[in-house]
């Protein structure tokens, strides 16, 4: 499985990434803001990307909104945050994500059962 990283935390960005290597997820990329996030997105062509609720001056859920598709052609967005998922839950439930994970959360296992309940039969692209 192919993810994109996009936070505004360097220091998550690094731990992510090598967390979820271990756990022999591809990192394709990361990036720190939503034009960044767009343009690697468009690059790499991930099936998952992870995004930030809070990109500093820039809303995740925005973020996610020009990054998620309905389809195959386009990655499924998890969104992640530090806070509670209770914090957000209206906007989580009225975005374009299929899944939120706490930070403390996020894991190889985590994001696979995610894209499984979003999108039966999904798995890494040949």
């Amino acid at each position: 499985m192919r993810c994109l990283l996009v936070d505004d935390c360097d220091l998550f960005l690094a731990a992510a990434r090598d967390l979820l290597e271990r756990e022999q997820i591809t990192v394709v990329g990361v990036a720190s803001c939503g034009a960044e996030a767009v343009r690697r997105s468009a690059e790499a062509r991930p099936d998952v990307v992870l995004v930030d609720v809070n990109l500093g001056a820039e809303s995740g859920l925005e973020v996610a909104g020009r990054l998620a598709g309905p389809s195959g052609d386009r990655p499924l967005v998890i969104l992640t945050s530090t806070y509670s998922e209770d914090d957000f839950h209206d906007a989580i439930v009225g975005s374009r994500a299929v899944a939120f994970l706490p930070k403390s959360e996020v894991s190889g296992g985590a994001i696979r059962r995610a894209v499984a309940a979003a999108r039966p039969g999904a798995g890494a692209r040949p």
